[in-house]
């Protein structure tokens, strides 16, 4: 639990890191204020590893230039306008920003850019109060105009301003508002909650890419179900993922099968907890959880009541796979990711016909070689998508997969071994030998095999030599 000792320890160790020490000294010598702002505060008051350092200060962007230039190795102004000026201190890319107090038309996510003379009223402008707080430096003074501090001990997303008109200038912090849910493990205020199901329309001023980049922030958190369930509750989902509140299907006291909705949720959190065991210092895998995430989302459109209470879903897995990739096309995913997703989507169900009965070694290497470098995603997929409460049928799924993926590391090492040829074929050992097609043949080619398996490639001459010594040793 946060606690006040805590926090401050926390913030003066914030304030002697190298970068921030240097720059707090230049521009406190040259008569301007200067603090560290935003995630990096709040990072710091919650222990959380800070990882890029953003700051704030009264110097208007030429004057930020001119005081960074002699401490950096790089800079770069392309944010020149609002305001921001990038550059390169001590190995560390760090952005320093100009006090902002812009005002927005409602009708684009473009500010009127204009700079402000007062820290607590670039705060105020900021997405949530969590992160409208500001460590000034080097005299290690918190700045907490709207109550971020009350709120990270709450564990509560709150906006400084009334959530209407902070989402109003910008729409996209409502996504952020799910991203950070999931990223802190915070409940997002009902005031909040309302706000963004009042406005979720508005989100259609937001561009397809800047929706994506959140969306895929969102995956790559520890907890990323958390957000979704915000997305869903609002209704906000709708305007740019529909497909996943369209799972929550129907169900009717004739027809019962399990909550898509729910199993897809569970599936999503097996995922990660796969993914992290099997891997547990790669970043998070934000395609795969895609994947995971919409595996199911073709089952809606191919529902279908059978007699006696019976619903199949038949073809859900091509279905699917139709509409993730023009989904997430229309979300401007790159190729690459729209193409694995699609895959993996559309091969979800094939295990399933193993665990039903053995495969032929053929029929592994088929899966295999339809997986191709997607055949580690499609394993944690294909185990995660097993949410059954059935403990038998749970244990038998999973003794089956454990089977597969055994005969495919056998088959993969045998065919390793089968690849293996000597540095010399028959044709060679005829024409250095002088002998006819026979077994004396098939002896020296056994001989060289074992030879390249021993030693490796050696080379023509010296493989050349062994095969007559051996030769002549045969008498």
């Amino acid at each position: 639990m946060l606690t006040m000792a805590d926090g401050l320890a926390r913030l003066g160790a914030l304030a002697e890191d190298p970068v921030v020490r240097t720059l707090a000294t230049a521009f406190a010598d040259a008569g301007f204020e200067f603090a560290v702002v935003g995630g990096p505060v709040r990072d710091a008051l919650l222990g959380r590893d800070t990882h890029d350092l953003d700051f704030t200060t009264d110097a208007r962007p030429d004057d930020i230039l001119r005081i960074v230039t002699p401490l950096s190795t790089a800079q770069w102004d392309i944010g020149r306008e609002f305001g921001t000026i990038g550059a390169r201190v001590r190995g560390e890319q760090v952005e320093i920003t100009t006090h902002r107090a812009d005002s927005y038309d409602g009708a684009t996510r473009k500010p009127t850019v204009s700079f402000g003379d007062t820290i607590d009223g670039d705060l105020v402008r900021r997405d949530f109060t969590v992160n409208a707080m500001a460590l000034r430096v080097p005299e290690v003074k918190l700045i907490d105009p709207t109550g971020g501090v009350e709120d990270l001990v709450a564990g509560r997303l709150r906006t400084p301003a009334d959530p209407a008109i902070s989402f109003g200038d910008d729409p996209l912090r409502m996504l952020r508002a799910a991203r950070f849910s999931a990223q802190l493990g915070f409940d997002v205020e009902p005031a909040t909650l309302a706000a963004i199901a009042e406005l979720r329309d508005t989100l259609r001023i937001v561009s397809p890419e800047r929706i994506q980049g959140e969306l895929v922030r969102l995956m790559q958190t520890d907890d990323p179900v958390r957000g979704i369930r915000v997305l869903v509750e609002t209704g906000l989902i709708d305007e740019f993922l529909p497909e996943i509140p369209a799972l929550r299907l129907e169900v009717d006291e004739h027809h019962h099968h399990k909550d898509v909705y729910e199993h897809s949720l569970t599936a999503l959190e097996q995922a990660i907890a796969l993914e992290r065991s099997r891997h547990p210092d790669a970043p998070a895998d934000a395609t795969l959880r895609l994947a995971v995430l919409l595996h199911d989302i073709g089952k809606p459109r191919t529902r279908k009541l059978e007699s006696g209470g019976a619903v199949t879903f038949h073809h859900h897995d091509v279905v699917g796979a139709r509409m993730a990739r023009k989904r997430l096309q229309t979300l401007r995913f790159d190729k690459e990711t729209t193409d694995v997703v699609a895959t993996l989507i559309e091969l979800h169900l094939r295990f399933f016909g193993y665990a039903e009965g053995a495969w032929t070694d053929s029929a592994v290497r088929r899966y295999v070689r339809d997986a191709g470098d997607q055949l580690e995603r499609l394993h944690i997929l294909t185990r995660a998508d097993v949410t059954t409460r059935n403990r038998r049928k749970a244990a038998r799924l999973a003794a089956a997969y454990d089977d597969i993926e055994r005969r495919i590391a056998e088959l993969s090492a045998q065919e390793e071994l089968d690849a293996i040829r000597p540095e010399l074929d028959g044709n060679d050992i005829q024409r250095i030998l002088g002998i006819r097609p026979g077994r004396e043949v098939g002896a020296a080619y056994k001989f060289l095999l074992d030879l390249r398996l021993d030693e490796g490639v050696i080379g023509p001459d010296a493989v050349e030599q062994r095969l007559r010594e051996w030769w002549a040793a045969r008498g």
